[in-house]
């Protein structure tokens, strides 16, 4: 939901992190949500999808603006959630769907 319904992000990494591009200090996210947000509501390094063989889990990295799954509380950063198909990400102002496919 937002600027850009219908875009799909592929995790290809048993790692991947979620944020915002920023080239003077060296960041480059997997999921680069820059264009998405233009009030600047996700952090640089927000958060991270993080895949164990048999299971996907979510991490916030201490960002400004939080990580909610399914519109709950917070997430508590550097405590990894577990996501399952079709949870909503939100991050900052930026909504998500997760599906595993």
């Amino acid at each position: 939901r937002g600027d850009g319904p219908g875009t799909e992000f592929k995790l290809i990494n048993n790692e991947s992190i979620i944020g915002r591009w920023d080239a003077d200090n060296g960041i480059f996210p997997d999921i680069d949500l820059d264009v998405y947000d233009p009030e600047a509501k996700v952090s640089r390094r927000h958060a991270r999808i993080i895949y164990d063989g048999d299971k996907f889990m979510i991490e916030d990295l201490g960002s400004t603006n939080g990580t909610f799954i399914n519109r709950g509380r917070r997430l508590i950063p550097g405590s990894p959630h577990l996501l399952a198909d079709s949870d909503e990400i939100i991050v900052g102002k930026t909504f998500l769907r997760f599906h595993i496919n």
